[in-house]
């Protein structure tokens, strides 16, 4: 009879912490993007392979001028119908043909392109290794 108690608390013990893990679960910490931008990847802080592919998504209607590392960036992809850059280093690209190992960082200025002028700024940065 008593390694039947035992057995149920342990039972219960354990769905116990079961619930306590789903309740206080948190995920990681939220990015707090300014209005016109709507994602950006890589994502600020974050660690990257060499392979990876800068993309801006922006709302309709603006445009952005993006540098990485001090270089301004003038042959990323505009997608118009859905505000998306595209860009990754290429080897023939005149300043930047490669991720280097390391911490590399994105500034984008964007403005609307009718209408009232809206501009502003947003600067991350993000690790290749």
């Amino acid at each position: 009879m008593p390694y039947r108690l035992i057995y149920i608390g342990l039972a219960l013990l354990g769905v116990a912490a079961i619930v306590f893990g789903f309740v206080f679960y948190v995920e990681g910490d939220s990015i707090e993007l300014p209005a016109p931008v709507e994602a950006v990847s890589p994502e600020p802080g974050s660690l990257v392979p060499a392979q990876a592919a800068l993309e801006i998504d922006l709302e309709v209607g603006y445009v952005a001028d993006i540098w990485v590392d001090g270089w301004p960036i003038t042959d990323a992809q505009f997608v118009d119908a859905t505000g998306v850059y595209r860009w990754s280093p290429s080897p023939s690209h005149p300043t930047i043909t490669e991720w280097t190992p390391g911490e590399h960082t994105v500034r984008i200025v964007w403005n609307t392109y009718t209408g009232l002028p809206d501009t502003g700024s947003f600067e991350w940065s993000f690790r290749v290794g």
